[in-house]
């Protein structure tokens, strides 16, 4: 009996001892997560990410994300890479034409008719394709965006793709098949293709009307202080009336108007970004964490250094649309700021799975939405990590 009864009280103290010592594990990793963002601590200990100090100009913040496992993600396509080579065709619903390695065959296959938020894709490549939500593609009825992160495999059939429309004014084809615009819709806009999914309000955002307004209330003791936009919905309706009458989104943002002062805005930017990271030892950059006047709003982050470096130049000009859009004030965030941002959201959370595909996930909480892309072939990685302050 008494045997017993010592048996019983090691079993009580070793049980303590694990759990104390598993308490005192979770004390030093929430100690590392409240040091990360410091010089040499990761951001992120689950993804292994570290930031890098901001690189700011007017109202724009970046601030690199870094790391030195850097995945291989070659076996992967973009879609504008996909686009120009022809080894992906985008074209309206029931206007795809079967085609061989011998050429044209066949009469037109249908797969529905004529849709605003739905385009047929074909991945003709030998490498899946990476989609994005926000990517332009011009051509067709009506230009419009990529409505939400996937991965098509190659050899599919042709795929229905959800997209919106950012052409309000045109319903005529300008040709059979898409084009890559080679633009990415900045953040207003994506956001609410992404996240809230609302076509009125992706014509509202690229008109800049929603993108402002929701700005005003977001802020509204700041905005009277802050400097106003350098591209105001007025200098937006004044394109729209002289050079893009259809509302095209790729009309107005790469017209003379516009676009002279998003160059020069993104070419302060990309000197001060190439400056910063030129000099890591052991380590690539994949991704920014962005922030507009004092606020951190948003990031992108990819597997490979090799992903960013393809969409960066395309982000980066559509951060600073946002900033010029912007009523915001020149107030830099802080390192820690940016490090809050970072933390894997919770909260609300989704999923869509292709098998053997891709996974899409995503979590919300109050004013924050994070998005995340896995590849499932040929191996499990996320490759892109999207996260947004909602407004």
């Amino acid at each position: 009996m008494f045997s017993k009864q010592v048996k019983v009280f090691l079993g009580m103290c070793a049980g303590l001892f694990i759990l104390l010592t598993g308490v005192l594990q979770m004390s030093d990793m929430d100690s590392e997560v409240r040091a990360a963002g410091e010089k040499g601590v990761p951001a992120s200990s689950a993804q292994g990410w570290r930031l890098l100090d901001p690189i700011s100009y007017e109202n724009l913040t970046v601030f690199p994300v870094v790391t030195s496992q850097d995945a291989d993600t070659s076996e992967f396509a973009t879609l504008d890479d996909a686009l120009a080579s022809g080894d992906a065709i985008v074209t309206e619903q029931g206007n795809y034409m079967r085609r061989t390695r011998e050429g044209l065959q066949g009469e037109p296959r249908s797969i529905g008719s004529a849709q605003v938020n739905q385009l047929a894709l074909v991945n003709r490549g030998k490498r899946p394709l990476i989609l994005l939500a926000g990517e332009v593609v011009s051509g067709g009825k009506q230009d419009r965006i990529i409505g939400k992160d996937r991965i098509v495999p190659m050899g599919a059939a042709p795929l229905p793709l959800n997209v919106f429309c950012v052409e309000r004014g045109r319903w005529t084809a300008s040709s059979d098949n898409f084009a890559a615009a080679k633009m990415m819709a900045h953040p207003s806009v994506r956001e609410k293709a992404a996240v809230d999914q609302d076509q009125g309000r992706v014509w509202a955002a690229v008109r800049g009307q929603d993108s402002l307004a929701s700005n005003l209330e977001v802020h509204p003791g700041a905005a009277a202080a802050a400097a106003p936009p350098v591209i105001s919905t007025r200098d937006t309706e004044a394109v729209i009336a002289s050079v893009a009458p259809t509302e095209s989104y790729r009309q107005i943002y790469q017209s003379r108007a516009v676009s002279s002062s998003v160059e020069s805005f993104a070419e302060q930017i990309e000197r001060r970004f190439n400056r910063a990271t030129s000099g890591l030892k052991g380590e690539r950059v994949v991704g920014v964490v962005v922030a507009f006047g004092g606020e951190v709003a948003w990031s992108d982050a990819f597997a490979s250094s090799e992903l960013f470096e393809a969409y960066w130049p395309k982000l980066l000009r559509s951060y600073v649309v946002e900033a010029l859009t912007w009523h915001a004030s020149r107030e830099n965030p802080s390192l820690e700021d940016a490090r809050e941002f970072l933390r894997p959201a919770t909260g609300h959370f989704r999923e869509e799975t292709e098998p053997g595909v891709y996974r899409w996930r995503e979590s919300t909480a109050g004013r924050v939405a994070q998005i995340e892309l896995e590849a499932l072939a040929p191996k499990p990685m996320t490759l892109h990590w999207l996260k947004v302050a909602t407004r």
